[in-house]
């Protein structure tokens, strides 16, 4: 269905679905009109909060960071996907989950309603009005109740943290590591999923890392993680991290899983790091005795940065339905080349690595025809900012 603008009093011009709900056009000419104050919103939003409810602000690390700011983002891109019923009910069962871990409790929910209305009473002056008032009141409501729903049906089964013991520490590059831990009891996930690991180096500070196999008889979990400039965690795990030490791990999460149920064909695009859960992918399919055609992309500044290749190779080899392409920066952008060899419409595609990666894989295999609800990727919010 095209999109039709709508532009506020202000200029600001926001993307209506024709067949979009009454509170949903309300919702996203609100989100339109913030968008360009997005810092002060954000800004004021925690603020309220803050002075309202003071006993939140320990839950939260002392360094305002990006994981400050991931609040009011995750509440803004559940609004945005308030008429996509599954994408945003399984995203926010995912937050109601992972929330958990910070010590959320349902009783917080309407202390951070009131501060999100409060912070857009103040910045969205001219979409503002009584209508687009009681239609976030009724998107916030929805959202927060899906939520503490999941928090609780999950409550039931599984802890809020697991403990996890690195087990070994092998550095492939001078910012690259594989590290490899025993969680405290089972961890259940899928392939192609993620998890949020907190280090004992840097409380309160989570980070997001994808899991680089499917799950293991032996229970063990390995992560790929790249130290990068100011990545406090990511630098931890890189370069402090030895056999012994313990990490907390949140829920397991992420929708980047295989259908089994099809038997379409997969493209994966994995750039840098984000080869480790295209690699959990191919374990996945082999696993489950399908012969479906795989091909991954596997992107890099130079064949140096390719420190997975052997054992992408090593599949290749060992499973005749998987096809392995090295892509470094010499031969272009990964989604180019991708686009260049050939036509896939037809598969599922999986595309993990830096934002700007997935940004630009997304629109490059949308352009060469891959329905966008074939395209499998974990940046939802950052995609919708």
């Amino acid at each position: 269905m095209m999109d039709a603008p709508t532009t506020t009093k202000d200029g600001a011009e926001a993307r209506i679905s024709e067949g979009a709900s009454p509170d949903a056009v309300l919702v996203r000419r609100t989100l339109a009109e913030i968008a360009p104050v997005a810092d002060q919103v954000t800004s004021y939003f925690y603020a309220l909060l803050f002075v309202r409810t003071p006993e939140l602000r320990e839950m939260f690390p002392a360094a305002m960071d990006a994981q400050r700011d991931r609040l009011l983002k995750a509440l803004l891109t559940a609004a945005e996907h308030l008429d996509d019923v599954p994408v945003l009910t399984a995203y926010l069962e995912n937050l109601g989950k992972g929330h958990r871990k910070y010590g959320t409790q349902a009783a917080h929910y309407p202390a951070v309603g009131e501060a999100l209305i409060g912070a857009l009473v103040r910045y969205a002056t001219e979409s503002w009005g009584e209508e687009t008032e009681a239609a976030w009141v009724r998107t916030y409501t929805t959202i927060s109740q899906i939520m503490i729903d999941a928090a609780a049906e999950n409550e039931q089964h599984a802890p809020a943290w697991w403990q996890a013991e690195v087990v070994s520490h092998d550095l492939r590059t001078p910012d690259v590591a594989v590290v490899t831990l025993r969680p405290d009891q089972p961890y259940p996930f899928l392939a192609g999923q993620y998890t949020t690991l907190e280090t004992p180096w840097w409380p309160r500070i989570w980070r997001h890392y994808s899991f680089a196999s499917a799950p293991r008889p032996d229970g063990l979990l390995s992560l790929h993680v790249k130290a990068v400039p100011a990545g406090w965690v990511s630098n931890a795990l890189v370069h402090r991290a030895r056999p012994g030490d313990v990490l907390r791990l949140g829920p397991p999460a992420g929708s980047m899983t295989v259908d089994h149920s099809t038997d379409s064909g997969l493209l994966c695009l994995g750039g840098g790091t984000g080869i480790a859960p295209i690699r959990a992918l191919v374990e996945d399919v082999a696993e489950h005795g399908d012969r479906r055609r795989v091909d991954v992309f596997y992107g890099a500044r130079s064949g140096h940065d390719l420190y997975d290749i052997d054992t992408m190779l090593r599949l290749q080899k060992t499973f005749p339905w998987l096809s392995v392409h090295p892509v470094t920066e010499e031969q272009g952008h990964l989604p180019d080349a991708v686009c260049r060899y050939g036509s896939w419409e037809e598969r599922d595609a999986y595309l993990s690595g830096p934002l700007g990666m997935v940004r630009r894989g997304v629109d490059a295999l949308r352009g060469v025809g891959v329905p966008s609800d074939r395209i499998r990727h974990d940046f939802l919010a950052e995609l919708t900012a």
